[in-house]
């Protein structure tokens, strides 16, 4: 008898629908193959585990409790074996401020970036860019997922859209690099495989990854020599064990001039039909439900 999954998904980050897609998606494909399921919201899970007694959680959850830390601590409270990475790699990998430490700390090429807490006078932040970063730059929370609240800025526009997400009292701002965008997916310590995005929209945000009318190219294999994609699977693989990753991760990547840079690091990919993670696993030989299958048998109660 196939064991009984219970699969958390929904919660109340602003990545919400994307979870509750998720979840469904991995329901449906477990439901097929003749494992027991039910789909639970977050504030129903003591409920859930005492009823439906799983074996394992799938944790579908993406954003701000989901994917930060918060709930694996909840599953270790309860020790029942959970996916994904476990506490302190995903509170680790949530938050772009101590992540890229990490990736600095490990020589691994990402952005020159700094902190922008609101409390500072605007000119200050303008000369500081000049001196630091130089336009155009991105300005991005610190504890969000899936582009939300992201934007490329011109000197002409920065004021304007830091007063649209000042609400996160401090953001980081990073300098724009353009060139290709190349996703890299890990599973477990293996390099599992590489893909292209080319959006039509400004650059890979929200509507690009999960409008399909958005009409986002995808490009696998990706075009690149042999020893730079080798380069670019070792770097992914290097921040997958250096913050300490569990189970599948995807890593986000430029290109530009010859060098690949680190943007950050999911601990948590997504599992619609528009999400990259399948794509890559599919494109290996890997189904859908073999994939999902891999992830549960690497669930434990400590991550």
């Amino acid at each position: 008898m196939k064991k009984k999954i219970l699969i958390l998904s929904g919660g109340i980050s602003k990545e919400r629908l994307i979870s509750l897609d998720t979840g469904y998606q991995v329901a449906n494909e477990l439901k097929k193959n003749g494992y027991k399921v039910k789909i639970s919201e977050p504030n129903k899970l003591t409920e859930n585990i005492n009823k439906f007694k799983p074996k394992i959680v799938f944790n579908a959850l993406h954003g701000q409790f989901g994917e930060d830390g918060y709930i694996q601590s909840v599953f270790e409270r309860y020790n029942i074996p959970y996916t994904h990475s476990g506490v302190i790699a995903s509170s680790i990998a949530m938050d772009k401020e101590i992540s890229k430490k990490f990736f600095i700390k490990n020589k691994i090429n990402t952005p020159k970036s700094f902190i922008y807490c609101f409390d500072k006078k605007n000119s200050d932040l303008i000369k500081k860019i000049n001196k630091e970063l130089n336009f155009p730059v991105v300005i991005k929370p610190l504890n969000e997922g899936s582009s939300v609240n992201v934007f490329i800025c011109s000197r002409k526009d920065i004021i304007k859209n830091l007063k649209k997400i000042e609400h996160y009292k401090k953001v980081m701002i990073e300098k724009f690099i353009g060139g290709r965008e190349i996703q890299v997916a890990i599973m477990g310590d293996k390099k599992l495989g590489a893909i292209e995005l080319k959006p039509k929209r400004k650059f890979y945000d929200y509507q690009a990854k999960y409008n399909a009318n958005a009409k986002t190219q995808h490009i696998i294999p990706v075009k690149l020599k042999k020893d730079k994609l080798n380069k670019l699977m070792n770097m992914a693989l290097k921040a997958h064990k250096v913050i300490g990753c569990k189970g599948v991760t995807r890593s986000d990547f430029k290109f530009y001039n010859g060098k690949f840079y680190l943007l950050e690091i999911n601990t948590q990919p997504g599992m619609t039909k528009l999400s990259l993670v399948p794509e890559i696993a599919a494109y290996k030989g890997i189904s859908f439900i073999k994939l999902i299958e891999w992830i549960l048998k690497d669930a434990s109660t400590k991550r």
